[in-house]
């Protein structure tokens, strides 16, 4: 059962999203790329030094992972102890991110990760996403959830963000009658 305007049997199928359609072949090249790079390596170096390549990424990553998240816990409870909300990202999130690329097994991920750690890098690539992030606003179709989204980033003009709380009643008539919610 439904309710709303009638859906034509025949509209048409959307196309996947270009992300879609590369992810999988992005990924595939990247994992060739990955055991090429580390054959070529242990080729010229020996198979010991891949290995404990790896071990070392695993365990930087694993060290770098737990600062950011005991940095990232430490800003949240300084602004809760303040009264305030917490700086927005710190860079935390970046670095969880390039601690997360160097335990990953492979060379590329391990460059990107250490590139990651950089704070010059960590800024571009923070302005970068969250413009994207704004564009991708900007394209969204009103009444949809993004423009929901959008409404809920909302700002006072003094830069703080009015906190609220959405409560709808939906109460039915007297004399209507709902169907039984069953399948």
């Amino acid at each position: 059962m439904t309710t709303g305007a009638p859906t034509s049997p025949y509209t048409a199928r959307r196309r996947p999203s270009r992300l879609r359609r590369y992810l999988p072949l992005g990924i595939a090249a990247w994992l060739v790329l990955e055991i090429w790079l580390l054959t070529l390596v242990a080729g010229a170096a020996g198979g010991l030094t891949v290995f404990l390549l790896l071990v070392a990424g695993l365990v930087a990553g694993s060290v770098v992972i737990k600062r950011a998240g005991r940095r990232a816990f430490q800003s949240l409870n300084e602004a809760l102890q303040r009264g305030g909300s917490p700086e927005r990202g710190g860079g935390n999130g970046l670095m969880m991110l390039g601690g997360l690329l160097l335990m990953i097994p492979g060379l590329v991920s391990d460059a990107a990760g250490l590139l990651l750690l950089l704070p010059p890098v960590q800024k571009a690539v923070s302005r970068s996403a969250e413009n994207a992030f704004d564009r991708s606003l900007r394209k969204v179709a009103p009444g949809s959830l993004g423009d929901a989204f959008q409404q809920a980033r909302m700002h006072r003009p003094d830069g703080k963000v009015v906190q609220g709380e959405v409560i709808r009643e939906d109460r039915p008539e007297p004399g209507e009658q709902r169907p039984p919610l069953t399948r």
